[in-house]
């Protein structure tokens, strides 16, 4: 018999959120589920599914101590489940009640695998809803999910950073040399990467070796422009090299639009127009004739 399962995957954490959160609705039927980030002092709304009523809109943020969000991340790893909001001691007198009346909440932390705070995944109804001891495992369940999900995004992130490292040659020249499949979610990360070395570090010219890239389509060449631009905005001079001629075909207006940018076929070509000269030296084997 054919097996028609298919595995789900996930492109970012963004995607895998709404999926968790898609996954909870389908059991429990509260009118909005939501996660959200926090860096301590404010509260950002990652992800948010409304289906009765617009409760919580998605990519909001408000200050954390002003949130019930804060409610759950010091109520500790346990739902927390407030049935009426208005009557509560901790939730009647703030001022984000006045829009839900007598409406629930209930929330989980969400942790790194190292028991730091990411933030929470809560549901809210501005009306009443009985929450069961199942939909509170279910909570907590989808909570730990999360926390794999976060881990292997953080995983991923420092893989590609591996396949992009930044190489110092000498005194401000350094190269980072780019090897294998660029996707756009990549090409963002090397960005990000590059200018934290950047800013932590004095440079004054960075190589951008592409000779180990498979393939470079239109997408991913509108980042590489990106990087080259900001480079010269941050006072960095960026060279590129290794453009292989199929690369160039397939993407003719790359290489038009760095016409003011060094190009050069190999490193040690671009090292020798900035001054630099590979020497190897022939080390003799004694003699022991």
């Amino acid at each position: 018999m054919e097996n028609t399962h298919q595995i789900k995957r996930f492109a970012d954490f963004d995607e895998a959120a709404a999926y968790i959160l898609e996954l909870l609705g389908k059991h429990i039927d509260i009118s909005t589920l939501f996660i959200a980030k926090n860096d301590g002092k404010t509260n950002n709304i990652i992800k948010a599914r409304n289906t009765k009523a617009k409760l919580v809109e998605e990519g909001s943020a408000m200050p954390l101590p002003q949130s019930y969000c804060s409610l759950s991340l010091n109520h500790g790893p346990k739902p927390l489940v407030i049935e009426d909001l208005s009557r509560n001691e901790l939730t009647q007198s703030m001022e984000i009640t006045k829009s839900f009346g007598q409406g629930t909440f209930v929330g989980v932390p969400v942790y790194y695998s190292d028991n730091t705070i990411y933030g929470t995944i809560c549901g809210l109804d501005d009306q009443f809803y009985k929450l069961t001891e199942e939909d509170l495992s279910t909570f907590e369940t989808m909570s730990t999910l999360l926390t794999y999900v976060l881990e292997l995004e953080k995983a991923n992130q420092q893989i590609q950073t591996l396949t992009a490292p930044i190489v110092p040659v000498a005194k401000g020249i350094a190269i980072v040399p780019v090897i294998g499949d660029i996707t756009a979610s990549r090409a963002q990360m090397i960005i990000k990467h590059v200018l934290e070395k950047c800013s932590a570090e004095t440079m004054d010219h960075l190589i951008i070796d592409l000779s180990g890239v498979l393939e470079i389509n239109a997408v991913v060449a509108e980042y590489l422009l990106k990087l080259v631009n900001i480079l010269k905005v941050v006072g960095v001079t960026p060279a590129i090299t290794g453009i292989q001629p199929l690369m160039a075909i397939k993407v003719p207006h790359f290489a038009a639009e760095l016409k003011d940018v060094m190009i050069e076929v190999n490193v040690e070509v671009a090292l020798k127009k900035l001054g630099l000269i590979l020497v190897t030296e022939d080390i003799k084997k004694p003699d022991f004739r």
